[in-house]
């Protein structure tokens, strides 16, 4: 038998939530790091490290809301069409630049 509670969890992970969980954990590593240094250069990157979880946090927030109203699978599905979009869009321009 499987538990229930962890099937639940695993039925409402997306792919944009996992990335996000990944982005938010690397960057607040970064800014720790970049806090305890000695310049105030790295300071300061730190903190501007600390501003782009604005927009993570803010994709996290409506994945939630696109899982509680369509459900993770639908959303799932869209998450990978777009993610392969910009996959392909970054393969085209990496050939257009090594033809110039």
């Amino acid at each position: 038998m499987k538990n229930s509670a962890s099937n639940k969890i695993t039925n409402k992970l997306t792919f944009f939530f996992i990335l996000g969980l990944l982005s938010i954990l690397a960057i607040i590593i970064f800014s720790i790091i970049a806090f305890n240094s000695v310049s105030a250069q790295d300071g300061l990157a730190g903190m501007y490290a600390l501003f782009g979880l604005i927009p993570v946090v803010i994709i996290m927030i409506l994945d939630r809301i696109c899982v509680w109203k369509f459900g993770a699978r639908k959303v799932n599905k869209i998450q990978f069409y777009i993610a392969g979009v910009l996959f392909s869009l970054f393969i085209l321009n990496w050939i257009r630049l090594q033809l110039q």
